[in-house]
């Protein structure tokens, strides 16, 4: 009987020992993420095509998936509506505690042009859009995309090379001088 004992306390100790080290290999990436911080990770790098270790402003990245698909409303500034430069404007204060009131034309004045190659997490992105004046602005975040309020499909994260951008692109700008 003792040496029973024995045997099943060293086996399951044994078991006890290994377990972790199985478990380990099976695959799984070890994170120390909470859950909704890796999901917005996951999202974000799936949609603009990079790893999931170049999303690092998970403030910026929550803002927008609390923001996303919110409907576009000319004049709104609510999560009922908002128009693209509302929103860059709520956006910019909620994450960069930076003053950019609207409309889109003036912020470029606030801004130093950057050429699109230059562009950084932050910078604005400005399009004339059917008008000689700037009519439409987003905020770059990384791997030529871009998140903006569209008219047509509210908030969202579009690629500067698509088509349509491509053609309307006007200019980037960098902040200056604000608070």
């Amino acid at each position: 009987m003792f040496k029973r004992t024995v045997y099943l306390l060293l086996f399951i100790s044994s078991v006890m020992i290994l377990a972790p080290s199985c478990r380990s290999h099976r695959g799984l990436p070890s994170t120390d993420l909470d859950p909704t911080t890796l999901a917005i990770k996951t999202k974000y790098a799936n949609l603009m095509a990079v790893n999931q270790s170049q999303i690092t402003n998970i403030k910026l990245y929550s803002f927008i998936n609390d923001w996303y698909g919110t409907p576009y409303k000319y004049g709104g500034k609510t999560k009922l509506g908002i128009d693209c430069s509302d929103f860059v404007s709520v956006l910019e204060k909620e994450i960069y505690s930076q003053t950019v009131p609207p409309p889109s034309y003036s912020m470029y004045d606030q801004c130093k042009p950057i050429p699109q190659n230059d562009l950084t997490e932050g910078d604005l992105v400005f399009f004339k859009i059917d008008s000689e004046k700037i009519s439409h602005v987003g905020v770059y975040l990384q791997n030529g995309y871009f998140v903006h309020a569209s008219c047509s499909k509210g908030v969202m994260i579009d690629k500067l090379e698509e088509n349509y951008y491509k053609k309307y692109f006007y200019k980037g700008g960098r902040l200056i001088n604000v608070q």
